[in-house]
């Protein structure tokens, strides 16, 4: 998978990245019950953001949650066209969900209306009501995101590609072909980060305490080199409440306990609250660990006065 626009190798384990890696950041861009309480489209939040100095919009892919959610795609199809520098990303895709070439159609749609733009985060996590919706084979998760990502660059590059589930049938050719975006691996799991490092540009796991960021890394690094190929960038995502103080941050840490089981003690560390002062020097020691790109989820706060505040972070990295 070739990637023209982001770099694809971290640094080696153990080394500080230089100036130069400073971390790109971008955010996720509002839910459905932000956007109603706040007044705020996807196209206007997604324009914010771009003039903000920020570097890209992101939306997950949610099917049957119980809540309201956008198709993923429909979304970043609305924060292209009303942006023209930012790349846009999934946070993340669950192509399993789909027939593969659906799936392909997607991608290259957004590749192409996004002039080349498109970040693609993949993951398999979806919730298991998700896939009965489907009608996709809970079980089947893993091995149908391990093809989607074997057969996704040749299928948006237009080659003649046949199909695992449909071998008497005839080759498949998708136009318009495009460049392949880069595929970010999401999970932090043993299974994600040996995904990452076989099939992946990037390795993009969400809401880890920093010593699991810094092991993680140190293993993708390996499994790379085991599988000759060079290491895949280490993305991060990461909950953040700009401007808020302790009680809020124990709050959110406490919500990431309840729901991924991370350790109070671990968990504490994880949100990024405070001045934008202190947001950049958690940027800072995330550029440390070799990490590329962070993607900021706002959990509190106004949605536009949170992104002003994660740019001012931004500017003084330095």
């Amino acid at each position: 998978m070739t990637d023209t626009t982001v770099t694809t190798s971290a640094a080696p384990a153990g080394m500080i990245p230089d100036e130069a890696n400073t971390p790109r950041v971008g955010v996720i861009l509002p839910d459905v019950a932000t956007q109603q309480e706040q007044h705020l489209d996807l196209a206007t939040a997604a324009r914010h953001a771009e003039e903000a100095g920020l570097d890209s919009v992101w939306h997950g892919d949610h099917l049957a949650v119980g809540a309201p959610t956008l198709d993923c795609t429909v979304a970043l199809a609305a924060a292209a066209a009303a942006t023209t520098r930012v790349r846009i990303g999934t946070s993340v895709l669950v192509p399993a969900l789909r027939p593969l070439v659906w799936a392909a159609k997607q991608i290259a749609s957004l590749q192409h209306v996004s002039g080349g733009r498109l970040v693609v985060g993949v993951g398999s996590g979806a919730a298991p009501a998700g896939w009965a919706a489907a009608g996709v084979p809970y079980e089947a998760r893993g091995p149908r995101t391990d093809t989607a990502l074997e057969l996704l660059p040749s299928l948006l590059a237009g080659a003649p590609v046949r199909l695992p589930d449909e071998p008497g049938q005839p080759e498949v050719v998708l136009a318009p072909a495009v460049p392949a975006p880069p595929f970010w691996v999401g999970n932090a799991s043993t299974v994600a980060i040996r995904r990452a490092a076989r099939l992946g540009d990037g390795w993009f796991p969400s809401v880890r305490p920093m010593a699991e960021l810094r092991s993680g890394a140190a293993r993708l690094a390996e499994l790379a080199a085991g599988y000759g190929r060079a290491v895949p960038t280490v993305n991060l995502g990461v909950a953040a409440a700009i401007g808020a103080g302790a009680d809020v941050r124990d709050r959110i840490a406490a919500e990431l306990t309840e729901a991924y089981g991370i350790p109070a003690d671990q968990a504490r560390d994880i949100p990024v609250a405070g001045p934008p002062s202190k947001v950049a020097a958690r940027l800072r020691d995330y550029r440390d660990l070799g990490v590329r790109h962070v993607i900021v989820g706002f959990t509190d706060g106004d949605w536009r006065r949170q992104c002003d505040l994660l740019a001012d972070a931004r500017t003084q990295l330095g």
